[in-house]
C-alpha cells in the first residue's frame, strides 16, 4: 500500500503537475494543428467526392474528449488499483501488518546486525540459517529494493506518450490511441497484480527464502502475460 500510494502521490507534486500541464498543452497544440489539417483534408476529399463532414465532425468530437481526458483518466485509473491493491493486500496481510512492516522488520533486523558476516548469520531470511556468500545476501537486499520501488515513473511516462497520438486522432487515425489505451489498462492491472505478489514474496520471505524469491521473480512475468490475453505492456 505504501508503494503504491508513493506512486500516486508523485502526481500531487508541484514539479510533476508541471510536467503533465506541459504535455496538456502540447497535446492541445498539436490537436488544433490535426484539426486545421482534417478540415484541409476533408476539403481535398471533397473535390473527389468522398468527403464527409459528418466523420470529420466525429473525429473532430473524439479528438476534444482524448485531448480533454488523457491527462485525468490515466492517474484516477491508476489511483483505483492502487486502492483496490492495498485493500487486498491488507486482507492477506491482516490488518495492522502493512506493506512497509513487512520490509521494515526485515531491514531493521538487518541493521541491527555490527557486519555483513553478522548479517549473513542472522537468519532474518527463513529457510536460509547461515548465508554462506556475500553476493546472495546482496542479491536479496536488492531483490527487496526492487519489490519497494517498482515501476513509480511508468504512468507519468504513458501520459507523455498519449500526448504525441492527439495530433492523429481529429484527422481519424485513431489506431494509435487505442494501442495507448490498451497500454494505460495493461499498466495499472499490472501495478495491481505485482504489487499483490511482491507483497506476498515480502511475507514468504521470512519463513521460506527461496520461495518468497521465487514470487519476487515470479511478478516480472505478470506483463508478459497480461500481452498474451491482448493488452499491450510493450512500454
Amino acid at each position: 500500500a505504501q508503494m503504491g500510494n508513493m506512486g500516486v502521490e508523485l502526481f500531487e507534486m508541484s514539479w510533476v503537475q508541471s510536467i503533465v500541464l506541459f504535455f496538456s498543452y502540447l497535446a492541445w497544440a498539436l490537436y488544433g494543428t490535426g484539426l486545421v489539417v482534417s478540415a484541409f483534408e476533408t476539403g481535398i476529399e471533397y473535390q473527389h467526392g468522398r468527403g464527409s463532414i459528418k466523420d470529420a465532425a466525429l473525429n473532430a468530437i473524439k479528438g476534444f474528449m482524448a485531448v480533454s481526458l488523457f491527462t485525468i483518466v490515466p492517474v484516477e485509473l491508476f489511483k483505483l488499483s492502487v486502492n483496490l491493491q492495498s485493500s487486498l493486500t491488507a486482507g492477506i496481510t491482516g490488518y495492522g501488518t502493512s506493506f512497509g512492516d513487512l520490509a521494515g522488520n526485515i531491514i531493521s533486523e538487518l541493521g541491527s546486525s555490527p557486519d555483513m558476516v553478522g548479517a549473513m548469520g542472522s537468519g532474518v531470511f527463513g529457510g536460509l540459517a547461515v548465508i554462506t556468500s556475500p553476493i546472495l545476501l546482496l542479491f536479496m537486499i536488492i531483490m527487496m529494493g526492487y519489490a519497494v520501488i517498482k515501476v513509480f515513473f511508468a504512468n507519468l511516462i504513458q501520459i507523455a506518450v498519449g500526448s504525441l497520438y492527439m495530433f492523429s486522432v481529429p484527422r481519424g487515425y485513431i489506431d494509435g490511441f487505442t494501442q495507448w489505451c490498451k497500454q494505460i489498462i495493461g499498466l495499472c492491472l499490472t501495478t495491481f497484480l505485482q504489487a499483490t505478489i511482491l507483497a506476498v514474496g515480502l511475507m514468504v520471505l521470512r519463513t521460506h527464502a527461496l520461495l518468497g524469491l521465487g514470487l519476487m521473480l515470479a511478478a516480472g512475468e505478470v506483463p508478459r502475460i497480461a500481452g498474451a490475453f491482448g493488452l499491450d505492456t510493450s512500454t
